[in-house]
């Protein structure tokens, strides 16, 4: 022992002993030996039983165990106990075949009250007699398969089980009429055939759910004289992982933990030992402890998705049938591979969903988490990048790692044109760090040391921004587009979303899907939200067709400002201008249907003309187009007829008409002096770039600017002649307006061929927003503000290629 004391030594902390210094107290060995012990016998104490440990068995074991009959529900129901006469003789059987009169299947639960031990007795004896040459019997077993559905289907899967449909079930005198409970008993005990010139074969009757199931079993001799051999056995169980029936037998067989004196004075103690425990490690090793939290920064951030109650699946995506069709080849990949791979195929290794906001598409992602029964692993673009170089490059080397681990797997990247966008894109060059990250994913998905049983499944709506390394085949091996709902897809939407709300019984979805176009999956998901809430503001115990025709008109134009307080030449001027494109819109010859014309604010205009289509549309014709800036014009010219002083409420129209004229000019070669050319930027990349990026001329820009200027004169003078023409008629219409506030499409009609309405509405002046009929509704927004240039009119969907 050194006499020598370090620096740092309290004397008043280690007093001298006979004239020496103390040496400096350590961990105290014995303390920690004995709270070892103790610590042991304590855990040994709480998990001893007086029970005898049984057999552990897998849950399947004792599925097919108990479908063959062979576990002990009831001791008091075994043959040799139930015949003997009194209690005592009872008593002495049950000892026989040592077992007690409590020895019967039982489900124990500690912790949790969804898991826990099943707890019981196996016969193991066997009676037939396997060395004699079983007897083929031929047996049929009727099935309703609508109700065994997930009986048939398991039955697909583990058997090649052919489905014959025919008119009428056959029948078949020689054969076993069995029950399904003993088709499972013999499944269990394997004495179905099903190789050879004898297999199972299902029988259907056409157009019914009616249908049986035709076989050959193997019945073996009985031995004789074999008593019953009980052996204990235990079983881990969860109530969500198996069938209903199963959890009701367990839920009657339920029991509470057993009583366990040292276990229950353990659990009082055992928190006090943890507490003290943590505090020693923590003090002890703190310093060296300090650092290891910056050794996580660079794992992966993808969390494993546990799908429960409220998984979804493919039935709960509609109106995007050919997306669900790809996708869900991946999932009966990852189900059934063998299927795939007699034929030499491979599943991509990526898949990539495209398509506008809202669409669904991390919808689609979480119904393949539900569907697919392999590891799901989600993350977002957003969690690779981060301002250390070389984190985002270790998260997805760390990412690739954990699926690997758990291959086969599915990997969904939300958003991936956060890390994967073109490298070297925009002025300065791209960001090192996401450089790297969109590096290590491309070596990671396809490069020397490529992962198999990885499947990456990303979504973006920026296809456009994306690496071309990123899009290559053995990359993203498949693009799945995820467009916007067609009329059908509409309608497919609202059920899925009306079966979560009360719906009125005679509402038809069908015309309000016609009456949404261009509407994504979101759009009409929110439309239905905000039905049940004006019902449910307005008092009402179920949504009607009105609530859906008005949450339709507020998810796309705002909600109706009935508390804007115009002056009456306001409104004047604004019933003239919406007069003026109503009528225009029914005297050109290709244009979409009126719907309705209204006064009423709505949103950020003071009045609109709505107009629908009869179909869904996906391209324009040049005499549309032309028709369209006619009723454009409409408004305008309307104001300058009637008051000759025209107001700014023109501005969304002059908008939209321009662009129409310029896509005509410079996108879809309309006009036949600049011919089929495509006047515009040819690369997305040079918006990036400074100064005039035009791909023409300044005489070919002046061209243009002529001919986008003579396609809106000329709609300017048709109109002009046609509402001058027309000029008592818009004053009708205009008066109308004004006394009626909206007024639908055949009051219109009416008004410009008779001069008066057949059918006028009810009230001038409604305290609620009249709701038009269930149509396909296009609107253009007229009046002193305009929507912006969104809308289906201004055609930027006319004759898109892709």
């Amino acid at each position: 022992m050194s006499e020598e004391q370090p620096p740092q030594e309290d004397p008043k902390q280690n007093p001298p002993r006979n004239g020496q210094p103390s040496p400096p107290k350590g961990p105290n060995w014995r303390v920690m030996v004995l709270f070892s012990i103790a610590l042991g016998v304590l855990v040994l104490a709480y998990f001893s039983t007086n029970e005898p440990k049984g057999k552990e068995i897998d849950f399947g074991q004792f599925r097919r165990a108990l479908e063959s009959e062979k576990i002990l529900l009831n001791p008091m129901a075994i043959p040799a106990v139930y015949e003997a006469g009194d209690q005592a003789q009872k008593a002495q059987a049950l000892k026989d075949l040592k077992l007690t009169a409590d020895s019967g299947l039982k489900f124990v639960t500690k912790d949790s009250t969804t898991s826990g031990q099943v707890k019981g007795f196996l016969d193991v004896a066997e009676y037939r007699d396997m060395s004699d040459k079983p007897k083929l019997q031929r047996f049929r077993v009727a099935i309703d398969t609508s109700l065994d559905e997930s009986f048939v289907s398991d039955l697909r899967d583990q058997y090649t089980l052919p489905l014959v449909a025919v008119d009428q079930l056959p029948t078949s005198n020689d054969a076993e009429v069995a029950t399904l409970k003993q088709l499972r008993k013999w499944l269990a005990m394997s004495e179905v055939v099903s190789s050879g010139e004898h297999y199972l074969v299902l029988f259907k009757q056409a157009n019914t759910s009616d249908a049986f199931l035709e076989g050959v079993r193997e019945v073996y001799p009985v031995k004789q004289g074999v008593s019953p051999d009980y052996k204990p056995f235990t079983v881990s169980v969860n109530l969500f992982a198996i069938s209903e029936a199963e959890r009701k037998l367990l839920e009657s067989a339920r029991t509470s933990a057993e009583s366990n004196t040292m276990g229950f004075v353990l659990m009082q103690v055992l928190p006090i030992l943890l507490v003290v425990g943590l505090l020693f490690f923590l003090f002890r090793f703190q310093m060296k402890n300090a650092g290891k939290g910056a050794m996580n920064f660079g794992k992966s951030k993808a969390k494993l998705l546990s799908m429960g109650k409220g998984k979804v699946t493919f039935k709960d995506v509609a109106g995007i049938h050919e997306a669900k069709e790809e996708l869900y080849e991946i999932v009966d990949f990852l189900k059934a591979p063998k299927k795939f791979e007699k034929l030499g195929a491979n599943i991509p290794k990526g898949v990539l969903m495209v398509g506008p906001p809202g669409t669904g598409k991390t919808l689609l992602a979480r119904a393949i988490a539900g569907e697919a029964e392999v590891p799901f692993f989600s993350i977002s673009g957003s969690d690779f990048v981060e301002m250390f170089v070389g984190v985002g490059a270790s998260r997805v080397r760390d990412m690739f790692e954990q699926g690997k681990k758990n291959a086969p797997c599915i990997v969904f990247v939300d958003e991936i044109d956060a890390v994967g966008r073109h490298r070297g894109q925009g002025m300065g060059g791209g960001n090192d760090e996401r450089e790297q990250t969109l590096n290590a994913l491309l070596v990671e998905m396809d490069g020397f040391d490529a992962r198999s049983g990885v499947i990456i499944i990303a979504a973006t709506n920026r296809p456009d921004v994306l690496d071309p390394a990123l899009l290559r085949p053995g990359r993203f091996d498949r693009q799945v587009r995820v467009s916007l709902p067609d009329v059908i897809g509409r309608e497919q939407i609202l059920k899925v979303h009306a079966k979560k709300v009360k719906m009125s019984a005679d509402t038809d979805l069908s015309l309000v899907a016609r009456g949404t176009p261009g509407f994504s999956g979101a759009e009409l998901a929110n439309l239905i939200n905000e039905a049940a809430l004006l019902a449910a503001r307005t008092g009402k115990n179920e949504i009607g067709i009105a609530e859906l025709e008005e949450a339709r008109d507020k998810v796309r134009w705002g909600r109706e400002r009935r508390s804007l307080a115009l002056s009456d030449k306001e409104k004047e001027n604004t019933a003239y201008h919406e007069a003026g494109h109503a009528i225009l819109n029914i005297l050109c010859e290709h244009t979409d249907d009126l719907h309705k014309v209204t006064i009423i604010p709505r949103g950020p205009s003071l009045g609109m003309a709505m107009f629908l289509p009869k179909e869904d549309k996906f391209s324009y014709r040049r005499a549309e187009l032309i028709d369209q800036l006619c009723v454009a014009m409409g408004g305008r010219v309307a104001e300058e007829i009637t008051f000759g002083n025209p107001t700014n409420g023109a501005m969304g129209d002059i908008r939209q008409a321009t662009s129409i004229a310029r896509k005509m000019v410079c996108e879809w070669g309309m006009s036949d002096d600049l011919g089929m050319v495509e006047y515009g930027s040819d690369n997305q990349a040079e918006m990036f770039i400074p100064g005039d990026s035009k791909s023409y001329s300044e005489e070919t820009a002046r061209k243009i600017d002529f001919e986008i200027k003579n396609l809106i004169d000329s709609a300017y003078d048709r109109a002009t002649q046609l509402l001058t023409e027309k000029k008592q008629t818009l004053a009708i219409v205009a008066q109308a307006l004004l006394e009626y506030e909206t007024l639908n499409g055949q009051q219109i009609q009416d008004l410009i061929e008779k001069g008066y309405m057949e059918n006028p509405p009810s009230e001038p002046s409604p305290p609620e927003p009249p709701l038009a009929p269930a149509e396909d509704t296009v609107a253009k927004v007229k009046g002193e503000e305009s929507k912006d240039d969104d809308e289906p009119l201004a055609g930027e969907v006319v004759g898109a290629p892709a």
